[in-house]
């Protein structure tokens, strides 16, 4: 903390920090920010739209189902475009389109690495898995 300290009080310039752990942060690093913004987590629309940037141009065998059964999972815009990365490079690694398996996956971890002890509940993951089996839905 005391290098970042240090680099701070000698930059001649802007400097954007982020952090997802505030509670964290020392307190002679917030009393030398000129602001803090803070910004809510998004709610389940939001995140269908974030899904859906991350995931675009890259939905392979991914439906609108998928991404509205996803949208409803407590993630932020980060976590949910690290999950669709993981997952995009889960699939080409099996030489596979990105699929609703992968992008579980990528979920899966991203809850793992945020220290969640548990997926949200097998009940959703069933579902989810149900969806890959429907009908093919409306792609997008």
């Amino acid at each position: 903390m005391a290098y970042l300290l240090q680099r701070m009080e000698s930059f001649d310039g802007l400097a954007v920090l982020t952090t997802n752990l505030r509670a964290n942060l020392d307190e002679a690093l917030i009393r030398r920010l000129d602001a803090a913004i803070d910004f809510p987590e998004p709610q389940a629309e939001e995140r269908y739209l974030l899904w859906l940037a991350c995931l675009k141009g890259n939905m392979g065998r991914v439906g609108q189902n998928h991404v509205q059964r996803l949208s409803v999972l407590p993630l932020t815009g980060g976590s949910i475009r690290a999950a669709s990365v993981s997952a995009a490079y889960l699939a080409a690694a099996q030489g596979e389109l990105l699929g609703p398996a992968h992008l579980l996956r990528g979920v899966q971890q991203e809850w793992s690495k945020q220290g969640r002890l548990s997926f949200p509940t097998t009940e959703f993951e069933e579902s989810f898995t149900e969806a890959a089996h429907d009908e093919p839905d409306q792609r997008i």
